[in-house]
């Protein structure tokens, strides 16, 4: 797996970028196009190298202080059909798949922490469909529910904000899901007293037992654990792009379907129901969080030395026919 790198380089830096490329083994297809960027004014320098160096070749290009006089655009290519590819892939040590490019993590981070008309309007569908669940006592509409939440991309750019040393990051993670959960909660609550008006919604269906959604204002134990598994979890997968882990992470835990019920309780005037909500609500965004920046503070500290030695417990790629 390969990361292409596209630079704008003004013309006194070109050289120092072409001479830092050119010695190393997983880097190829350089070239080198003079005098055609017409804004920046510079040259254009593209080349292709090893997913696991990506991050390393960020750090030299900042070192040359091209990240503020220059432009810098990564992309991940769609296939790479030719021999060298195989070869630059295991000169690099780990794994692609294995490989963390914080600038990436950064930029995911930071867009996550962008309150947007879609993410409220999601995030008000997502309550809804908890808030019918606990109603209908339907499980199906509690996945469903987990699943349409936005909430997680905040979660990641609070515990992001930490291992980054972004504190601003932190708080307007922190903010965005306190603010939209706050809002889904006020507006699927006012929709839940039209509904008792006209006859939809009754405290019965929140007060009789429900074996199928009883769980999700009953934080226990489990509700800790859970969570921080899930915030490990989707820290993980955020950092090495695993998007389809991040489907498991969000119908894992209950931070939906929680703010649904509370925002059942609150129209019914149920102290127990808007309590032990509120806890899960809590929990699970306290734990994730947590878990999430522990996670991505030792992946800064130590992953790179975990995934080069792994290669002396499994192999090199060249060995497991990562070559072509």
């Amino acid at each position: 797996m390969l990361v292409h790198f596209r630079l704008t380089t003004p013309t006194d830096l070109t050289q120092q970028v072409v001479d830092l490329l050119l010695p190393h083994d997983w880097v190829t297809n350089v070239t080198l196009d003079r005098g055609v960027s017409l804004r920046p004014q510079g040259d254009v320098v593209e080349f292709d190298v090893a997913r696991e160096k990506a991050g390393a070749t960020m750090d030299d290009l900042r070192r040359i202080g091209l990240e503020s006089c220059g432009g810098i655009v990564l992309t991940t290519p769609t296939g790479t059909p030719f021999d060298a590819a195989g070869r630059i892939e295991a000169a690099a040590p780990g794994h692609p798949d294995d490989a963390v490019i914080w600038d990436a993590v950064e930029e995911q981070a930071e867009a996550g922490a962008v309150p947007t008309v879609s993410y409220l309007v999601f995030m008000v569908i997502a309550v809804a469909l908890g808030s019918i669940a606990v109603i209908t006592d339907s499980a199906v509409l509690v996945v469903g529910a987990m699943v349409v939440g936005p909430e997680f991309s905040a979660v990641v750019a609070a515990s992001a904000g930490v291992a980054l040393r972004r504190p601003s990051l932190f708080v307007r993670g922190l903010q965005l899901l306190l603010y939209s959960f706050a809002f889904a909660i006020l507006v699927v609550a006012l929709l839940a007293l039209v509904g008792r008006v006209i006859g939809l919604v009754e405290t019965d269906d929140v007060l009789r037992p429900r074996p199928n959604t009883g769980f999700i204002w009953h934080p226990d134990a489990w509700s800790v654990i859970v969570a921080l598994l899930a915030g490990a979890a989707g820290a993980m997968a955020l950092a090495v792009s695993k998007a389809a882990t991040m489907v498991g992470v969000f119908i894992s835990v209950t931070t939906v379907p929680a703010a649904g019920n509370l925002a059942l309780g609150l129209a019914l005037w149920q102290r127990s129901e808007i309590l032990g909500s509120a806890a899960q609500l809590g929990i699970n965004i306290g734990c994730m969080v947590l878990a999430g920046a522990l996670v991505l503070v030792l992946m800064r500290v130590g992953w790179t030395r975990v995934t080069t030695w792994s290669e002396r417990l499994f192999g090199r790629q060249s060995d497991l026919g990562g070559a072509r």
